[in-house]
């Protein structure tokens, strides 16, 4: 039987602790999905590696080329600077269709894990209808595991899983430089 694992909280590591939960599977020779909402970057070491682990690792995307938020603003971290879009009607788009192809590929390959990366922040931005998640959630096939990942996980989406686990930040380098392999 399946369970629902919810990585939540302001910290990083969360979609590196889902991509562990990944190399574990494919290790085991059996079958992961990964479906990223809001993420486009085709230079991170989860999509670089998709041809080396061959059939059992699958990763499709669905974001555009942007850094979303409530504002247009800049950020910084690591030491760049990161231009920030507002979230517009294209986004929510995208993720209705990220919704939607994970409901057909589990339905069609029912890997045994299922990543569902930054769901908890569509969620929160009101890309996607928090129900219509759920409704998914139950439709999942008894024998997949399903990873949920995010900022900001709604209620209803703790409530459901079986494991929640808050990653908090509690030290970082004001000043740093994102290592090639370790945060991307």
């Amino acid at each position: 039987m399946g369970y629902i694992y919810l990585y939540t909280g302001t910290g990083g590591g969360k979609t590196a602790n889902a991509l562990g939960l990944a190399l574990r599977t494919a290790g085991h020779g059996r079958k992961t999905v990964i479906i990223q909402f809001c993420k486009w970057r085709k230079d991170t070491g989860e999509f670089l590696i998709k041809t080396r682990l061959g059939d059992l690792y699958e990763i499709h995307q669905f974001g555009r080329e942007a850094w979303l938020g409530k504002e247009n603003h800049t950020e910084e971290f690591g030491g760049e600077i990161f231009k920030v879009e507002c979230i517009t009607d294209r986004d929510r788009e995208l993720a209705e269709d990220a919704l939607a192809f994970a409901a057909k590929i589990t339905q069609e390959k029912k890997p045994h894990l299922l990543v569902l990366d930054e769901i908890n922040l569509a969620a929160h931005w009101k890309l996607l209808d928090v129900g219509r998640a759920l409704e998914f959630l139950r439709k999942i096939p008894k024998q997949t595991t399903v990873v949920m990942t995010g900022r900001y996980a709604p209620q209803e989406f703790i409530d459901r899983a079986d494991f929640v686990n808050v990653v908090q930040e509690v030290k970082m380098p004001e000043k740093f430089e994102p290592t090639e392999g370790i945060q991307y």
